[in-house]
């Protein structure tokens, strides 16, 4: 097992993350601006106000692309576990 190895499947693996996360993060950030905007514009400071909306988007993005995330999730699997065997010699 080779530095060169470990540097690429570590950069692999958080690249990995960052598409899987990135979905739920953008629908989180987007419905986050759109209701600080409505508040700023309305004068409504209720800090509640802002997570449940979030907290909605993130699940709905969640229940969207389930599908997606398995398969890439599935897929960084495989070919982790395809190379192992020369990994470990």
């Amino acid at each position: 097992m080779t530095p060169e190895f470990i540097i690429d499947l570590g950069r692999e693996a958080v690249m990995t993350a960052l598409i899987v996360a990135g979905p739920l993060l953008l629908s989180g950030l987007v419905v986050g601006l759109i209701v600080s905007i409505l508040q700023a514009t309305t004068q409504i400071q209720e800090a509640t106000l802002s997570f449940v909306p979030k907290i909605l988007a993130v699940m709905l993005a969640a229940l969207l692309t389930a599908p997606w995330m398995i398969t890439v999730l599935s897929d960084f699997a495989a070919r982790l576990l395809g190379n192992l065997a020369s990994a470990i010699s």
